[in-house]
């Protein structure tokens, strides 16, 4: 590289530094978010259980609900209850295999009874809904419900939501929403799941 080439680099990296620094200066705020990872890509649920582990790193409190999910291994809840995460897993399966509209409400409400006290709870600092659009998508919950109570959260308290297709009134209560796309997923090349990778 020139000379010249690095002053111009040297240049533009110090007025990015100005801009970076002026956004990170106007940010006085600090309180509880929401943050709903949502879309049809791969890696909404692994993003939201890499943040609990983070916050768990920081020595934050968290607890997980898991919706859509049955009773097969999980690795993130073999290291996360190791390090004192409360789990509350629906453990029914996917809806598509159940096909009991009834027995997965009635297994919904039951694990949102516990996350509403997890959502009244000042001393969990970050609560994961792993899953929870589709509960709400599926009318197993009732989006008012859910709503209020992560309205009424403790005000440091973070909320995580995974899924796809978010209900808009969880869109547009949420502080961060990032969607996930598909480019390609090697499920459709015909290749299976694998422990480890994907769960």
């Amino acid at each position: 590289m020139s000379e010249r080439d690095s002053e111009k680099h040297k240049a533009r990296q110090q007025r990015l530094k100005a801009a970076v620094d002026a956004k990170v200066a106007e940010a006085r705020t600090e309180r509880g978010i929401v943050l709903v990872l949502t879309g049809n890509g791969k890696g909404k649920s692994t993003a939201g259980f890499g943040t609990v582990l983070r916050a768990v790193g920081h020595g934050l409190h968290c607890a997980v609900a898991q919706f859509i999910k049955g009773e097969w291994p999980c690795g993130e809840r073999n290291v996360l209850e190791r390090l004192g995460v409360p789990f509350h897993v629906m453990k029914t399966g996917f809806t598509w295999d159940t096909q009991d509209r009834e027995g997965d409400t009635r297994a919904a409400e039951a694990v949102w009874a516990e996350v509403a006290k997890d959502l009244a709870n000042p001393a969990i600092d970050l609560v994961l809904l792993d899953e929870l659009t589709y509960m709400l998508s599926l009318h197993y919950l009732e989006v008012d419900v859910v709503v209020e109570a992560i309205q009424k959260r403790p005000p440091h308290q973070h909320v995580v939501i995974t899924g796809r297709n978010c209900h808009r009134r969880l869109v547009e209560l949420a502080d961060t929403v990032s969607e996930i796309a598909p480019v390609k997923h090697a499920f459709d090349a015909g290749i299976k799941a694998q422990q480890g990778l994907d769960w």
